[in-house]
């Protein structure tokens, strides 16, 4: 009897989190009103690993013809956003770097992905990798966030 109480609250523990995660998606991308307007989407986010893309357009060309380093901040951003708070805590970002490897164009496709280095429950560290539709890594992005002790907004 108490192996099956256990079960039932772990499937229901393991349903609202996955609920979360559906419902991180959906907030960001109504909610992050920069991210949206430079054209970033979440479109993937699990326990381990959340993702956004986003079309380079001419919007994003900075003087040299390439894709600016804001957009491509933005768009990792956004994946290490969903990522800290697909917990439902709201956590926010401390510290970031990011390193160019590679210029993105008008017209790449742009995906960053980003996974847990360290999924600590106050101080959380991550990474992202940003690639174009070719899997060509454009940038490499690091970052560590601040888990308060409150719970995200709903809207």
């Amino acid at each position: 009897m108490l192996i099956g109480f256990n079960k039932t609250y772990f499937y229901v523990s393991l349903h609202a989190k996955n609920s979360i995660n559906m419902d991180i998606k959906e907030l960001l991308n109504q909610t992050d009103h920069f991210a949206a307007g430079a054209g970033c989407r979440i479109v993937e986010v699990d326990d381990q690993h959340a993702v956004a893309e986003m079309t380079v357009t001419s919007m994003h060309l900075n003087g040299g013809h390439v894709c600016q380093g804001g957009a491509l901040f933005t768009l990792a951003d956004l994946a290490i956003a969903a990522l800290m708070n697909q917990h439902g805590e709201l956590t926010f970002g401390i510290s970031n770097n990011i390193m160019f490897v590679a210029s993105a164009i008008e017209g790449d496709h742009l995906r960053a992905e980003a996974t847990f280095v360290a999924d600590h429950h106050k101080i959380p560290s991550v990474q992202v990798s940003v690639t174009n539709q070719d899997g060509k890594l454009i940038c490499h992005v690091t970052g560590m966030g601040y888990r308060k002790s409150k719970p995200l907004p709903k809207e």
